[in-house]
Parts: structure tokens; C-alpha cells; sequence
């Protein structure tokens, strides 16, 4: 019928087709001759509730009534109370007929009838669920008869509808009226519309139309003999047939049964007040409530009370009925979280209540709050976020993690937290695969350049093994510039051992994206080297991965001699499954914490003196201390003062500036090519280079040491190299009987005297001034200083 009068509409413009609302679906049972209809906003398609009301002329008492109810929807607002958006009244045309409707659009609920059986609850759950229910019609009925004076007259289980969230409301205010107690004698009826109410919910007074015995009454007294009619319906679940069968309290919970006997008290004077059954009843003390109760006034909480609440939140979930929680509790804290008010620990709860989601579910009512929590400021909540991440990572699709996550978690990557900035760099590894190449290369790969000469040692070798494991999301171009320079320059240098085990290993997992140039000219040079590593472990991988590269050279050797060139040169191996643990994390930074006394040096080149093996315990690291061996400093700023000799292509660089991070380094091996092409240097000039830098000896500064004992060996210093930024504040050369390891003449020191600017004054007499020295004078000028002195003073006295 109702798809007819969809089309057909009264002349007064503000019937169904103006109405900014579609109809639905009916609902199986409505209050009273209400019908209840499913519904979606024609502007976003939100859903709504639509309730309709037809009479034959406008004159019905029916209508009457509703309009009655329309009314009072609109005043009165409450939290559980049914929320008023829309109403309208059609004039209809039926055939030969008129209809006059009335329709009330609400927020989308259904009737409790209907989600009880829906919910199938039972046991504890089921009792409290109610309890909860039960609790907040009692605080509707309470606000309309305490605070308001007012007398619903028809409290039931037809006139509670639940919301989405699970929350009960009262609605069908048909009958709704003032309470007039001021004037106990008048028989006028306090409920004009009375005559809706069905015999077997009216209390004794109501039934005789005793209105002198009414106003008598307490205001609370008809609607809490109602909450009882409730209270046995959603127990015994089946509708009140007859007042007599309120006698039959065996689905009554004992805890509840002395209140539910009070409420129906034969003396309207002694029927309980709501508000008392709120505050004294046993029965809605249990974990649902005061878990709901808590959340509803969490502003008012202190800062201790929320996060002792938050932390037992996630056990206390288990234990909660899983469709209250996900429907009703998850909402409240997301939105607590989203506001600020909830503490870092509640998302611990949020993400483990999301997980009992599908895939879909938690993609719209859980993926919203998370990313709406990457923008917040407090590190505990971004520390909570990067913690779980591995919970919620895959459900992150590449345009939010690109446009909305990263730029917020890249702020971790230069905080001042070490423990921060790990968890920063381990989030890549979910974030990286849905990050665009150019925020890869733009970005990332900058803070990674940085990361890998961090303090922290444990940064620095978990960087290098997230290189590894992202290496396949990089471009071609990408991986050419940054993995060897990564690896071999940085990595296999480092004067901690796991992090040039963590380089081997990155090497070998790898090797597929290396040509077999690379291989024979810049990887295996470096690794052969640490085949004689201190660190046992670091030896081990050394030979394994030795073993592999050789063996792509091998296979490259056996297909030239086979007359095969084609591809030749590209030839690699996938990574072996020895490498899988590349893919676990080294450490935490907040567990071992390496210091540079504490790192053990990489082997030297020229040294000749056997190294002592290394626990590979990242927590007992041996330090070597031989004549021709140092520690090898990360920043590695000379590449002749290195213990392991570049590769002939060494010095491509992934180049600081570019990435717009300046550390303390002169050389440009530090940095990630990131934006240049690699340069090739020309052979020979590179390798006469190289050779030269490997032939000199490393030696360390030491203090105070008299210059006749340094070796007559040592380099001779071009003149770019002396005049250095210290030369003109340096001190002058000892006084010693050896002579001085001076290469300027010291006519030369004289002449740049850089103490010439501030020396005093030549003293104002005919002998030839000291000036033409432009230095330290020669000592006989002394005796002339006091000669002259002298005979100025007899001169005086004669």
C-alpha cells in the first residue's frame, strides 16, 4: 500500500514526497497502531527510523494521540530517550478514501523484542545485558518523573527500542501528560489518552479511573508499575496477557526480585522510586554496567584512575558478552581515544576488541580511529601505534599509509627517544611495501642513510637489515645507488660486530640484484676481509657469504666458457634459506647499548698480528688492541685512515647534502646517492689512489711524544696539508736538542709571527726601532732597552 502512497501526496507541499527521508522495510511489532519502518536519509544515505500513524479524518482520536506524541518527542531530550529528527503530516488519497498520516523520522533503533531474540543471550550474559538495558529506561522514567513532572503512562516492552549501539530508549509518548497533583479532589483523568493503554499494564488505580487516588499518589507511581510490566516481559520472554500472571516471579533474578515486588506494589505510595532502583538495586552491580558506567563519565576520572582502568580494560573484554563490547563498548572508547580523554593504554583494548572484527568490519569502525591517532602528539599513544602496528598494518591501504601515516610516523625517525626511533625504523617494515618510490626515495631512504650512523648501535644494524628486507620495493635505479654503498661502505665497516653481521647477511639475501661486476669489484673485496673479523659469528657469515658470491662468479665463469653471453652479466641467486633470519630484528637499543670503547675494530689490512676471536654475544664484544689496528669510526671521514681498503668503486656515496642531512663527515662515502647517478672513476687514477692510501701506515696520535722519537719514515705533508685552519695559532716548536720536525724554515715562522698584531709598541727613541724584525727581535736589543733608559733618567737629573 505504502509504495501507492509514496507517489501520492496532499496539496499542502509537506507530505511524503518533500519528506527528505526513503521508506524501508516494516519492522514485525510497533507501539500501539504505530507502524515502524526502516529508513535512509535521501541526502547521504544514513539510516533513520520512520514511524507512521493513518487515521480516516483528521479528527481521530488515534491521531490525536500521535500528534500528542510528536509533541513531546520534540521537547523533551534525554541520552535514553528515542532522538526526534523529522516529523511531517500527508494528507493520502486510498481509492474513494482520505487518510491522514502522520510520520516521525528518529535515529535509527529497532524494537527490543526483535534484538533480544537477534542477540540470543543467555546465562550471565543475558542477565547483564538487561541489567544495562534496565538501568537506562529507569534513568529515562526517572528524568520524566522526577525531574520533569511528567507520566509516560505506558512503560513496556513495545515502547523500548534498541539503538545500533545496543543502548535501550524510550519512546511512544502518546500518552505522555503533566502530573497535577496540586489539586488532589478534581476527577478531571491526568491521562487524557489512558485509553490506549492496555488493561493488563494498568495499576489498580488507573484500572477504576480513580483520579483523586492518582494525584494522590507519588508522581513515579504508574510508570514504576510499568518498569515491573518491563521487567517481567524481557524475563519471561513473552508479552503480558493479563495482569494476574505478574505473580509468577520464577524467571525474576533473585538479586532483582525484592526491588521487581516493590515496583508493583498494591500502594501507589509505596511503589519504589526509579531513581532508588538505580542507585541501591544488587542487581546492576556487575561488569557491564559499571565498565559502561565508567566510560560514560571518564572526563571526571583522574589520570590514575583511567589507566588502572584502561590496562585491566583488555582481560576484562574476554569476560564482557563479545556483541556488547564490539557494538556499544568499542565505539565508546574510539571515540574517547579520538577526543583525547582516554589514557595510551586504552589502545591496547581498542586494537584487541578490533581484531574479533572481519577484515571489512575493522576497516570501517576501527582503521578510522587509528589513523585519525597517528596526528596525536603523545609519544605514548605513538609509541602504542608502532607497537601493534603488525595488528593493523595490512589493513592500511597505500594511499592513507602515504598521504596520512607516514608523514606523521617519520617525525620518530630524528626523535630524541632511541626507543622511539627503533620502533620508527622496525613500523617500515609493514609501511615500506605501501609507501609510493617516491616517497621511498624522496624521504625514507634519507632517514635510513641517517639512522645508519646513528649513536645507538642497535639502530644502526637493525637499519641495515630493514634495507634488506625492503630491497625488493626499491627501483631498479634506487637499488643500484644504495645497497652496496649501504652494505659494504657502512655496514661491513662498523666497529659494532652484529651490525657487520647484519651486513653480510644483507648482502647475501640480496645477491639476485647485483651484477657480476659488483660482485667481483665492491662486494667481495669488503667481505673477504671480515673472513679474519674478531667476532666469531661475523667470521662465519663472512665465509658463507664468500662461498655464495664466488659461486655466482663460478656459474658466470662456466657460461662464458660455454659461448652463452647473453645475460652473462646480470647472473645472481636468490636468497639462500640460510638467510632467513635476516628478516628478524638484531636487538633493542634499550637493551645493549654500544659505546666506542666497548665496539670491537675492524680488521686492518696490513695487520700481521692474529686477532683474538669475539664471542658473537652481542653483550660481551672483545676489543683488539694490536700496533697496526684501530677502531674503525662509522663516520668513516678518510679513506686512507680506514683498516679495510675501499673498493675500487668505494667511493660512490649515497651523498648527505643531497638528502639534506649534514653530519659532522668531510668525505662524501657517507651518504646515499639519492638523487645523482653513480660515477665511475677513471681506472687508474682511482686505483694509483687507493694503493697509495693502502700502503700507508695507520698510526695513532699520541700525546706529548718528543719529536726525535718519531720515525724517520714519516709521510711527507704537502703544503695544501700544513696550511691547515690551525697553522696560525699554533705553538712553537720545543726547544730540544734534535731538531725540530719542522718543514719551513724558521726565518719563515719569524716572518709570520701571528703574535705581531697585539705586540707592544716600540718604545719612542733615536735608536733604530725593532720593527724591521716584524717578529721576535734579536736578543741583544734587550741591554739597548735598558741603556737607553738609563741615560734618559742622568739626563733628567743634569
Amino acid at each position: 500500500m505504502f509504495k501507492f502512497l509514496k507517489g501520492v501526496v496532499a496539496g499542502s507541499g509537506t507530505g511524503l514526497k518533500d519528506l527528505p527521508y526513503n521508506l524501508g522495510e516494516p519492522y514485525g511489532s510497533a507501539w500501539g497502531s504505530w507502524i515502524h519502518y526502516r529508513g535512509t536519509s535521501k541526502d547521504d544515505g544514513s539510516l533513520v527510523s520512520i514511524f507512521s500513524l493513518s487515521g480516516s479524518n483528521a479528527q481521530d482520536g488515534h491521531l490525536a494521540a500521535g500528534r500528542n506524541g510528536v509533541k513531546r518527542l520534540r521537547t523533551v531530550r534525554h541520552p535514553n530517550i528515542l532522538s526526534f529528527l523529522h516529523s511531517t503530516e500527508a494528507e493520502t488519497f486510498d481509492g474513494s478514501s482520505t487518510k491522514h498520516t502522520i510520520y516521525i523520522v528518529t535515529e535509527p533503533v529497532m524494537p527490543l523484542s526483535e534484538k533480544i531474540k537477534e542477540l540470543g543471550l543467555e546465562g550471565t550474559q543475558r542477565d547483564e545485558y538487561y541489567a544495562m538495558g534496565l538501568r537506562q529506561i529507569a534513568k529515562a522514567v526517572s528524568f520524566l518523573n522526577n525531574d520533569c513532572k511528567l507520566v509516560h503512562g505506558n512503560v513496556c516492552v513495545a515502547s523500548v527500542v534498541v539503538t545500533p549501539t545496543l543502548d535501550w530508549k524510550l519512546h511512544a509518548f502518546d500518552v505522555l501528560s503533566e502530573f497535577d497533583g496540586n489539586n488532589e479532589a478534581s476527577t478531571v483523568p491526568v491521562l487524557q489518552f489512558e485509553w490506549l493503554v492496555g488493561s493488563q499494564y494498568k495499576p489498580m488505580e488507573l484500572v477504576k479511573s480513580d483520579w483523586v487516588a492518582v494525584r494522590k499518589s507519588p508522581p513515579w507511581a504508574i510508570d514504576s508499575w510499568g518498569l515491573g510490566c518491563l521487567i517481567y516481559e524481557i524475563f519471561s520472554a513473552t508479552k503480558l496477557a493479563k495482569t494476574e500472571e505478574l505473580r509468577n516471579t520464577t524467571s525474576i533474578p533473585k538479586s532483582l526480585l525484592p526491588d521487581y515486588q516493590r515496583l508493583l506494589s498494591s500502594m501507589p505510595s509505596r511503589r519504589l522510586n526509579t531513581s532508588k532502583l538505580i542507585d541501591n538495586s544488587e542487581y546492576f552491580q556487575n561488569k557491564l554496567v559499571e565498565t559502561i558506567q565508567f566510560m560514560e563519565v571518564l572526563n571526571l576520572k583522574d589520570s590514575v584512575e583511567k589507566d588502572t582502568f584502561f590496562r585491566k580494560l583488555p582481560t576484562l573484554a574476554d569476560q564482557l558478552p563479545r556483541q556488547i563490547v564490539l557494538k556499544k563498548l568499542l565505539p565508546l572508547l574510539a571515540s574517547s581515544l579520538e577526543f583525547g580523554s582516554a589514557a595510551a593504554p586504552a589502545l591496547t583494548a581498542l586494537l584487541k576488541m578490533g581484531s574479533w572484527f572481519s577484515s571489512e568490519e575493522f576497516a570501517v569502525k576501527v582503521l578510522p580511529t587509528v589513523v585519525k591517532l597517528f596526528a596525536s602528539n603523545d609519544r605514548a599513544i605513538r609509541v602504542g601505534l608502532l607497537q601493534h602496528i603488525d595488528q593493523y598494518g595490512e589493513s592500511l591501504s597505500s594511499q592513507i599509509v602515504d598521504e596520512q601515516v607516514y608523514p606523521h610516523v617519520a617525525t620518530g625517525f630524528s626523535d630524541t627517544s632511541a626507543f622511539l626511533r627503533e620502533l620508527t625504523l622496525k613500523s617500515m617494515l609493514v609501511l615500506a611495501p605501501k609507501l609510493s618510490q617516491r616517497t621511498i626515495s624522496g624521504s625514507l631512504l634519507k632517514y635510513l642513510s641517517k639512522l645508519q650512523v646513528d649513536e645507538e648501535p642497535a639502530i644502526r644494524t637493525n637499519t641495515t637489515i630493514l634495507l634488506g628486507n625492503i630491497a625488493g620495493h626499491l627501483n631498479d635505479g634506487t637499488r643500484k645507488r644504495v645497497l652496496i654503498n649501504a652494505f659494504t661502505v657502512r655496514a661491513l665497516r662498523d666497529t659494532f660486530s652484529p651490525a657487520r653481521g647484519a651486513g653480510v647477511m644483507a648482502l647475501t639475501a640480496t645477491s639476485s640484484y647485483y651484477d657480476i661486476t659488483e660482485i667481483a669489484t665492491r662486494i667481495l673485496p669488503n667481505v673477504v676481509i671480515l673472513t679474519i673479523d674478531p667476532d666469531g659469528d661475523v667470521r662465519s657469515k663472512a665465509f658463507q657469504a664468500v662461498d655464495q658470491f664466488l659461486q655466482i662468479v663460478k656459474q658466470y665463469n662456466d657460461k662464458l666458457n660455454s659461448g652463452d653471453n647473453s645475460g652473462a652479466s646480470t647472473i645472481g641467486m636468490s636468497s639462500v634459506p640460510g638467510n632467513a633470519s635476516l628478516l628478524g630484528w638484531a636487538m633493542s637499543s634499550l637493551t645493549l647499548k654500544g659505546k666506542a670503547s666497548e665496539q670491537a675494530p675492524v680488521a686492518s689490512a696490513t695487520t700481521n698480528t692474529p686477532l683474538t676471536s669475539a664471542s658473537s654475544n652481542a653483550s660481551s664484544v672483545v676489543v683488539v688492541d694490536t700496533p697496526n689496528t684501530m677502531p674503525v669510526d662509522v663516520n668513516f671521514s678518510d679513506a686512507a685512515d680506514q683498516p679495510v681498503p675501499s673498493s675500487p668503486t668505494s667511493t660512490d656515496g649515497w651523498g648527505e647534502l643531497e638528502n639534506g642531512i649534514h653530519e659532522d663527515h668531510d668525505s662524501d662515502k657517507d651518504g646515499w646517492d639519492d638523487v645523482e647517478p653513480l660515477e665511475e672513476h677513471k681506472p687508474p687514477p682511482a686505483l694509483a689512489n687507493i694503493q697509495a692510501a693502502q700502503k700507508r701506515p695507520v698510526t695513532q696520535p699520541k700525546a706529548h711524544v718528543n719529536s726525535s722519537l718519531r720515525p724517520k719514515s714519516t709521510v711527507k705533508v704537502t703544503k695544501d696539508e700544513d696550511d691547515d685552519l690551525w697553522g696560525s695559532i699554533a705553538a712553537p716548536a720545543p726547544r730540544t736538542a734534535s731538531k725540530p720536525l719542522n718543514l719551513k724554515p724558521a726565518a719563515t715562522l719569524d716572518d709570520d709571527d701571528p703574535w705581531a698584531a697585539i705586540a707592544a709598541p716600540p718604545p719612542m727613541t733615536k735608536a733604530k726601532p725593532l720593527s724591521l724584525g716584524r717578529g721576535r727581535g734579536a736578543k741583544p736589543t734587550a741591554p739597548k732597552l735598558g741603556a737607553q733608559k738609563i741615560n734618559r733618567t742622568s739626563s733628567s737629573g743634569l
